[in-house]
């Protein structure tokens, strides 16, 4: 797929909505004679919702078409290697999913899209998979009254002599097919700032004008800036902040992000502050560079959370990081409880209720941090931006990311990766420790509790103690003796807080 463009006109006094979608693609091998893409059916199982096609067409021939079991399969003249074609689908129906049609909190008309993880094809024919980008348009005929959001650069805006207005929106940036985003409401709308002559924007609520404008002015551009000194360059033409009512928290579509109608406090409360922050981080990671499959989300959320820590960092100090970690422990040792074999990179994902979890956001995260340990702050810099630099507006797997990983630190990362994302759990580590006067000796037994081993670098610390000891820990149970001139107040495992573990440390 290159090009979608999407002809949708919405109304107040129905919830149907009547579109034409012209999809352009690249036929890339001869004699293909039939395309597919996903389009939700409309059917008695979903309450008469759904789409229903009425018309395909290309250079002004009619194609024929069948449409069924969400699947439209369109009959096309045989190809010629390397051939660009575009079609035209007329459609109508209610969205059952996608794009939701409903009140706001103040009890006004609203449509808002939320195509996560593969809902769009719920109300827009494409090829509903993250690995096929194609750059797309939205012109809108609604009632004049609303003021229309989507992503890229605003193209036209126009009244129309029936009372209606057209709004035209045009992304120039291949995206994956979740990330096109709509919003049509009453907005109040504030242009507060650049980036790098690219327009920062807000969309509130006409009622949350006040409190809205406030809360988004921060840390919108201080996080822009991090990100594309950190990792590389703000791939998209726009960067929107919008209020909506059909998401809980915040949904990273490309250079158009929705929040809860809930973020708006005006107070620029903490937790909608990292929410912000942690969006504007997916511009970068899961939408700029995107997961060729859902197997492997991670490289989407759990990159988002990490660089959302790392953000912290570098505002608030090493404090605030840490404390992000150890929350993000918690939530994994929690989950895992529940469930304790399931890996962090899914293995042919099919229930795609289970494509995000604490393992693919808050271990995935933990296992950056990880690797930023073990490589240096420069080289895990290196490898960030030398991975963002070739798969930029393009698609990766969890193998791609290991290579530039790899290259830039000159290591093997085969056992690594395999052990932190591909199996479950995580270490338990007891430490019992004593002191032997007689040989002024520090002995330390660890034993790793949890059912199947990991081989990993412990760091010790030792009160009164100027360096940090480091053990490799690959067995069951190790001991440790360290002569020191003096018995220790204490003994740390993991002072820094650069291990994946749950600890169990005192003295015999």
């Amino acid at each position: 797929m290159l090009h979608y463009q999407f002809r949708l006109s919405l109304s107040d006094a129905h919830d149907s909505i009547n579109a034409v979608a012209t999809v352009t693609m690249i036929l890339k091998k001869a004699g293909i004679q039939q395309i597919r893409l996903d389009l939700t059916n409309a059917a008695a199982a979903l309450q008469g919702k759904g789409m229903r096609v009425t018309n395909v067409t290309s250079d002004g021939a009619t194609l024929s078409f069948s449409h069924r079991a969400d699947e439209l399969f369109i009959d096309i003249p045989a190809s010629i290697a390397g051939q660009q074609r575009s079609i035209a689908i007329q459609y109508r129906g209610i969205p059952d999913a996608g794009l939701a049609i409903k009140r706001t909190r103040y009890d006004d008309r609203s449509f808002f899209s939320d195509n996560w993880p593969n809902l769009g094809h719920h109300w827009l024919p494409l090829v509903d998979h993250p690995y096929d980008k194609a750059t797309c348009e939205f012109i809108v005929t609604a009632p004049a009254h609303y003021q229309v959001v989507s992503n890229g650069l605003l193209f036209e805006e126009s009244l129309l002599p029936d009372g209606n207005k057209l709004t035209h929106w045009k992304q120039s940036v291949p995206i994956a097919p979740w990330l096109f985003v709509l919003g049509v409401a009453d907005f109040a709308v504030q242009y507060p700032d650049y980036f790098d002559g690219k327009s920062i924007q807000t969309w509130v609520y006409r009622q949350d004008r006040d409190a809205g404008f406030y809360d988004f002015q921060t840390p919108t551009k201080a996080a822009l800036t991090f990100f594309t000194e950190y990792v590389g360059p703000f791939a998209y033409e726009k960067l929107a902040n919008i209020q909506s009512n059909n998401s809980t928290g915040g949904m990273e579509a490309a250079s158009a992000i929705m929040y809860s109608e809930r973020s708006v406090t005006g107070k620029r409360d903490a937790r909608w502050q990292t929410v912000i922050t942690h969006e504007i981080a997916h511009q970068w990671f899961g939408d700029a560079v995107t997961e060729a499959d859902w197997d492997d989300v991670w490289l989407s959320e759990g990159f988002a959370t990490y660089f959302t820590l790392l953000f912290t960092e570098h505002t608030a100090g090493r404090d605030a990081f840490v404390a992000g970690l150890q929350s993000s422990r918690e939530q994994i040792i929690k989950y895992l409880q529940k469930n304790p074999d399931a890996p962090v990179v899914h293995d042919q994902l099919s229930d795609m209720s289970q494509v995000t979890s604490a393992l693919t956001y808050q271990k995935g995260a933990w296992t950056l941090h990880m690797l930023r340990s073990l490589m240096g702050d420069a080289k895990f810099q290196q490898g960030i931006q030398s991975y963002y630099r070739r798969y930029f507006n393009t698609n990766a797997f969890t193998a791609d990311f290991r290579k530039e990983m790899e290259q830039a630190s000159g290591l093997d990362l085969g056992s690594f990766f395999s052990q932190w994302l591909n199996r479950g759990g995580m270490p338990y580590i007891k430490g019992r420790w004593s002191w032997n006067d007689k040989k002024n000796a520090l002995t330390i037994q660890l034993e790793q509790t949890q059912p199947e081993l990991f081989s990993f670098p412990l760091e010790i610390g030792l009160a009164g103690e100027p360096e940090i000891k480091t053990a490799l820990v690959t067995a069951k149970k190790t001991v440790l003796t360290f002569p020191l001139k003096s018995k220790p107040a204490s003994v740390v495992l993991d002072p820094r807080t650069v291990l994946l573990a749950e600890f169990d440390v005192s003295q015999k």
